[in-house]
């Protein structure tokens, strides 16, 4: 396998996954996943609450595992592939941040709502000061005209990001509008882009494809499509298919197909695919960590998972307000008795 490398992929299931599977990762299972990773030569394994470092709550999901842990035991494994780890401003903070340098992290993925890359300047800045590579990544990129998102880009750059992400959270952007978003950002930044994807819509591979064509360089997968939501854009999958385009990853196929198959399947606690509820994430463009707290609050409240998350899509909730949820599943049910005794 050439080391040679047209895209630099992030795999992400040992991150965005913990969604799918509300938090319960074990220590040997990341030691698993990451060494097959690292074998397969990925050059990027994000590991962290699905929320980013600190995460695990009531609010958001509680960790099985702590999160340094899984940090611990995924960089004693891999010889090659950096360890990666994402961070919300407001929910993690610079004293997680060290912690995970200390432990041996090597990129710092530093995460805001779409127009909020404000709250990210101390965060980066420290990253960089800790010698990490950094990211910026913005999140919920469909919720912003292009010129805004250009505008929250250049202020990461400007803090001193080595990248910047278009963050498709919801899995809402048609490929068009992911080929404006990345065509605008490589006019206007003069670090890398990345794109991450959702497959809400079943357009994560369609939109990361178009990424790369306008000059994308840094792209997010999760290997069985282990993300929320309908998952992200599938590693193996996305490593054939730019092997087949001549882009090079410098990634084994056959290694990743293996690990997919026999390592990361049997996490599953049901297999990804655009389920009804998955596909309205997409539809009405809400955030796809949201899909396991609305399934609960819907059997709380004996209501349709699909009306609360339309609902939320309405009202343009964005990360970090998870506490929606139940309240506007309350207010569906209320809304409903009112109705069936009228």
């Amino acid at each position: 396998m050439s080391s040679k490398r047209d895209v630099l992929i992030t795999e992400v299931a040992l991150r965005d996954g913990s969604h799918a599977i509300a938090h319960q990762y074990t220590v040997d299972q990341v030691t698993r996943v990451a060494k097959a990773l690292d074998e397969a030569n990925v050059p990027y394994i994000e590991v962290s609450h699905g929320d980013g470092l600190a995460g695990s709550s009531l609010q958001y999901g509680l960790s099985r595992t702590n999160e340094m842990e899984l940090i611990e035991a995924a960089v004693a494994v891999c010889k090659q592939a950096k360890i990666a780890i994402l961070l919300l401003p407001g929910i993690g903070t610079i004293e997680e941040l060290k912690e995970a340098a200390n432990l041996g992290v090597k990129m710092a993925r530093i995460a805001t709502h779409v127009t909020e890359a404000d709250v990210s300047a101390q965060h980066i800045a420290k990253s960089k000061e800790l010698g990490l590579e950094t990211v910026g990544f913005l999140m919920m990129s469909h919720m912003a005209p292009t010129e805004t998102l250009v505008e929250q880009a250049k202020l990461m750059e400007s803090y001193g990001a080595d990248v910047v992400y278009v963050v498709d959270s919801a899995g809402a952007l048609l490929p068009h509008e992911a080929r404006e978003r990345i065509r605008a950002l490589k006019q206007h930044l003069q670090i890398d882009i990345g794109f991450h994807g959702h497959n809400n819509l079943s357009l994560a591979m369609a939109n990361t494809l178009v990424a790369i064509e306008e000059g994308a360089t840094r792209i997010d997968g999760s290997v069985r499509c282990l993300g929320a939501g309908a998952g992200n854009t599938q590693t193996e999958v996305l490593v054939s298919v730019l092997d087949r385009l001549g882009i090079a990853t410098g990634i084994d196929i056959y290694k990743m197909m293996d690990l997919a198959e026999e390592i990361v399947a049997p996490i599953l606690q049901a297999p990804q695919e655009i389920t009804r509820d998955s596909l309205v994430l997409g539809y009405a463009g809400v955030y796809s960590s949201f899909l396991l707290h609305a399934k609960r609050a819907a059997k709380t409240f004996n209501i349709d998972s699909r009306d609360i998350l339309i609902e939320l899509g309405k009202r343009k909730v964005v990360g970090g307000q998870e506490d929606m949820i139940v309240d506007v599943a309350a207010e569906i049910a209320k809304r409903n008795l009112e109705a069936a005794v009228r």
